[in-house]
C-alpha cells in the first residue's frame, strides 16, 4: 500500500557547502619550478595558483593584489631573495619556505622572521606538500626532514657545555681487561635494552632535542594525537612519566 502523499518523510540534513580552495602564491626564480607547482596545485579541488612571482619583490606586490590564503617562498632568488622579502610578507598572508636550501642559519632565520614552515624540495609528496600548506594556514607549523635536521643542529650547537653528558675515554691503546669483559655488552647499543622500535627511537630522538608535540608532528609529517600516542609507549617502555626522565634515560645520564 502507497503512503498518503502528504505523509511525513524524514528531514534529510543539507549537503554540506564546499570548501573553496586554498589561494596560493608561488614565488620562485626558477620557471620551470613555477610552472610544475602551479600545475600541480591548480589541478586540484582544494588548492589554487592565483599568482606567480619571480622574486622577493614581486612576490610582495602580488600578495598585496591578490591577498593569497599562503605564499609559498624560495629562499634563493635575484633581486630580492626570500629571507629578504620574509618580513614583509609575513603581515599580509602565512608562508611556507619552498626550497632546494636546507642550511642551518637559513632554516633558523626563516623560522625567526615568521615562515610557518620550511619545506624542502625532494623531501614530500604532493599530499604531504597539501596537507602542510592547509596546516600553516591554520598556525601548524611543518618542516620536512632537512630542514628539522638543520633546526637539531642548532639546538645541538646551543646547547651548553654541562648539559653534554660526557662520554667516557676512547682508549688509543688496548683497552684494560675490565673493560674488555664489557665490550660484547659495549657493542650492541645501550638503547636497544628499551626495545623501541624505529619510529618511537626517532620520535625520542627529537624529544631529546627539545621539540614540542607539534614540531615532532610537523617534522614526522603525522598528527599530534599520534605523537601523544607514541609517546605515551615510550615513557612505559622507559618506565618513566616525564619527558626529563626519559630524556635522561634516553641519553644515559639517569
Amino acid at each position: 500500500m502507497r503512503p498518503p502523499h502528504n505523509a511525513h518523510r524524514p528531514d534529510f540534513p543539507p549537503p554540506e557547502p564546499a570548501v573553496p580552495p586554498l589561494r596560493l602564491l608561488v614565488a620562485d626564480d626558477n620557471p620551470v619550478v613555477r610552472a610544475g607547482l602551479t600545475a600541480l596545485l591548480s589541478g586540484r579541488s582544494d588548492t589554487t595558483v592565483v599568482a606567480e612571482a619571480r622574486d622577493g619583490r614581486e612576490a610582495y606586490e602580488a600578495a598585496l593584489r591578490h591577498r593569497p590564503d599562503v605564499v609559498l617562498l624560495d629562499v634563493r632568488m635575484p633581486g630580492v631573495d626570500g629571507i629578504s622579502a620574509l618580513p614583509h610578507l609575513v603581515r599580509l598572508a602565512p608562508v611556507m619556505m619552498l626550497t632546494y636550501s636546507h642550511e642551518t642559519e637559513t632554516v633558523r632565520e626563516a623560522l625567526r622572521l615568521g615562515a610557518g614552515g620550511y619545506l624542502v624540495h625532494g623531501e614530500f609528496t604532493t599530499e604531504q606538500l597539501v596537507r602542510a600548506v592547509r596546516d600553516v594556514r591554520e598556525g601548524r607549523p611543518h618542516v620536512t626532514p632537512g630542514a628539522a635536521r638543520a633546526l637539531l643542529t642548532t639546538l645541538r650547537e646551543d646547547a651548553p657545555a654541562h648539559s653534554i653528558p660526557q662520554l667516557p675515554p676512547i682508549y688509543a691503546d688496548p683497552p684494560p681487561p675490565s673493560l674488555s669483559q664489557l665490550q660484547p655488552s659495549v657493542g650492541q647499543s645501550f638503547r636497544s635494552r628499551f626495545r623501541l622500535s624505529t619510529r618511537e627511537a626517532e620520535i625520542m630522538d627529537l624529544i631529546a632535542s627539545g621539540m614540542t608535540n607539534q614540531q615532532i608532528a610537523a617534522a614526522c609529517f603525522i598528527s599530534e594525537k599520534t605523537v601523544k600516542n607514541h609517546i605515551n609507549r615510550i615513557f612505559a617502555k622507559l618506565h618513566t612519566t616525564t619527558r626529563s626522565q626519559a630524556t635522561a634515560k634516553w641519553l644515559g645520564v639517569a
